[in-house]
C-alpha cells in the first residue's frame, strides 16, 4: 500500500505557471506507475498524463500536451506535474495515483491522493 499526498496548488492567472508535487510514503514506489488526473467543476474526471515505472516513459492527454510535464524522483518519491501556459479550463482538482499496472484509466488506479485545487483566472 502506498499513501499520496499533493500539494502545490492554488489561483493563477492564464498563462501562469504551476508545479504540483506528490509525495508518497512505502518503500516500493519505484514499483508503480504513477499518474495525474483532474475534474473541473460539475464534469468527469479526465485523464491528465501518466509516466512509468523508471520515469523514461511518459504520456499526455491532447489537451495538455506541450504545455504539460510528468515527471518523478524516485529517490524522493515523489510525483511532479509542471503546468507552464495555464488556461481557465485547466482549473480543476488535480489527484495523484498509482497502479501496479501500465493504463490511462482512472479505474485501473488503485491510490489516490487527497487531491489539490488549481484555480486559473482568466
Amino acid at each position: 500500500q502506498v499513501q499520496l499526498v499533493e500539494s502545490g496548488g492554488g489561483l493563477v492567472q492564464a498563462g501562469g505557471s504551476l508545479r504540483l508535487s506528490c509525495a508518497a510514503s512505502g518503500r516500493t514506489f519505484e514499483t508503480y506507475y504513477m499518474a495525474w488526473f483532474r475534474q473541473p467543476p460539475g464534469k468527469e474526471r479526465e485523464f491528465v498524463a501518466h509516466i512509468n515505472r523508471s520515469g523514461s516513459g511518459t504520456v499526455y492527454a491532447d489537451s495538455v500536451k506541450g504545455r504539460f510535464t510528468i515527471s518523478r524522483d524516485n529517490d524522493k518519491n515523489a510525483v511532479y506535474l509542471q503546468m507552464n501556459s495555464l488556461r481557465p479550463e485547466d482549473t480543476a482538482v488535480y489527484n495523484c495515483a498509482a497502479a501496479t499496472t501500465r493504463s490511462y484509466d482512472s479505474a485501473t488506479y488503485y491510490y489516490w491522493g487527497q487531491g489539490t485545487q488549481v484555480t486559473v483566472s482568466s
